[in-house]
């Protein structure tokens, strides 16, 4: 799969991504944050951001798959509109960074994946999220 790159088996020929890549991308998908009931990022989420953008202009061969997750206030529809919508403002960000478009993929689950119970404040809190992972692969 990474032809011009030195790589293992166990990740189809491409390299391995070091466990503190992956740290700092899993600390930045639990950084971000929107403003309630919207798509729109909280200036709190752009550093985070920035570190994934960093990361991946080091490693141009990398690739980002972003998931978006809602919890079940509202609407199958409403929920899976606004998964779509975020994991879009996600890659919309990364793209403004410099980062081109075709190295990410956004995708939306709305209530569909759920982490943690929606029965409780803390549990709906847990499963608005937003997930990315690196890959050398789509």
């Amino acid at each position: 799969k990474c032809p011009n790159l030195a790589g293992v088996r166990e990740n189809q020929g491409c390299p391995a991504i070091s466990e503190e890549v992956k740290e700092k991308v899993s600390i930045a998908a639990k950084n971000i944050l929107f403003i309630t009931g919207s798509a729109k990022l909280q200036k709190k989420s752009f550093k985070g951001l920035d570190d994934v953008v960093a990361i991946m202009k080091e490693n141009p061969e990398i690739k980002l798959q972003i998931d978006g997750h809602t919890d079940a206030v509202g609407s199958d529809e409403s929920n899976q509109i606004l998964s779509d919508n975020r994991a879009a403002s996600v890659k919309s960000y990364i793209v403004s960074k410099g980062i081109d478009e075709s190295r990410i993929t956004s995708a939306g689950h709305g209530e569909s994946q759920p982490i943690a119970d929606n029965k409780t404040a803390a549990g709906r809190q847990q499963n608005r999220r937003v997930e990315m992972v690196l890959t050398y692969f789509q």
